[in-house]
């Protein structure tokens, strides 16, 4: 099968299209045969080296987590009902032809709902759908979404929406505010502007503080963030595209009352992840949840694919197809 695979530590010319083994699943397994594959923003860093202490992985290997596709082929033991449906599910080396996963791992995808879309929210519409349970996001509060135009943020930002909360989002550039602004946002911040923090803080309303932050960005614009934040807050630092995640004083929250999540508290146990990846769908193939797909590149060019996601060229998703 096609795949493509990390050589080496470096840029995106590192991911190259090689030829690999068909895999071949075990008990409790099957073969997915893979339409699209999500990719995400932390799969670029790992590539160049970064977060090796939160992710390891040593070259060559194959990355990518997450994937949209048919079932082609079972495992012993594994029910026939399975074959041949259309599913999505997290697997080790998903920039490839075919998957194998644990059959425990899959959701079926609902006949509403294309294969390009579902893929889309293999791992947003889960992260997203949870952080706004773990926040308890409610009509009341002030919600600010920093990368607010991205794979993830899009999502947020719908989602914070359809709670009924005040929602200011922060993208960069003309028109991904506009593509917030249309997906629900009350109010969006060009975070290009040095004084964004002061029209955020106007853009809240009230004393210009956010009950609830989501930080997918991270450096200084997540830790100016933080000096956003209400007393009695909530604050999520979980990404880090800037190269780190938010600076945070844990003194100074405990202080103010504020309630800090990290990367750690969107690791999924295996009944969430089927919970929230089957909720993230059923949303989308009722037309309440719309994931913004950017850019969709095929498996041979995943190396272009990490540039783009590098160069932030796309709102929204960047996805591999077979």
């Amino acid at each position: 099968m096609r795949a493509a695979q990390v050589k080496e530590f470096g840029g995106p010319e590192v991911l190259v299209p090689v030829d690999l083994p068909d895999p071949v699943p075990g008990p409790g397994e099957v073969v997915i045969e893979v339409a699209y594959t999500d990719t995400i923003f932390v799969e670029t860093q790992l590539r160049s080296g970064w977060g090796r202490e939160f992710f390891p992985a040593e070259p060559p290997y194959v990355p990518g987590g997450g994937v949209s596709g048919v079932v082609g082929a079972l495992g012993p033991d594994v029910p026939a009902e399975w074959l041949g449906r259309r599913v999505t599910s997290f697997v080790t080396g998903s920039y490839a032809e075919r998957a194998v996963a644990a059959v425990s791992s899959l959701t079926p995808v609902p006949d509403a709902l294309d294969l390009l879309t579902a893929a889309a929210l293999v791992h947003d519409g889960v992260t997203a759908t949870g952080l706004l349970e773990l926040t308890t996001v409610t009509e009341t509060d002030r919600v600010l979404i920093l990368g607010a135009s991205g794979g993830m943020g899009t999502l947020l930002v719908q989602l914070a929406h359809a709670r009924g909360a005040r929602v200011v989002g922060v993208a960069r550039g003309e028109a991904k505010v506009a593509l917030v602004r249309k997906l629900g946002a009350d109010e969006v911040v060009d975070a290009t502007l040095a004084d964004w923090p002061s029209r955020a803080r106007h853009a809240l309303g009230g004393d210009g503080a956010a009950d609830v932050v989501l930080d997918g960005v991270g450096g200084e614009l997540g830790a100016a963030a933080f000096t956003l934040t209400a007393d009695g807050g909530r604050f999520s630092a979980h990404g880090a595209p800037s190269g780190g995640f938010a600076a945070l004083d844990p003194d100074e929250a405990g202080r103010r009352g504020i309630t800090l999540f990290g990367i750690g508290d969107v690791q999924f146990g295996p009944a969430d992840l089927s919970r929230l990846t089957a909720g993230a769908l059923a949303e989308a193939a009722a037309g309440r949840l719309r994931p913004v797909v950017g850019e969709v590149f095929a498996l041979e060019k995943a190396a272009e694919a990490h540039a783009a996601i590098e160069g932030r060229q796309s709102a929204g998703k960047v996805l591999l197809r077979r």
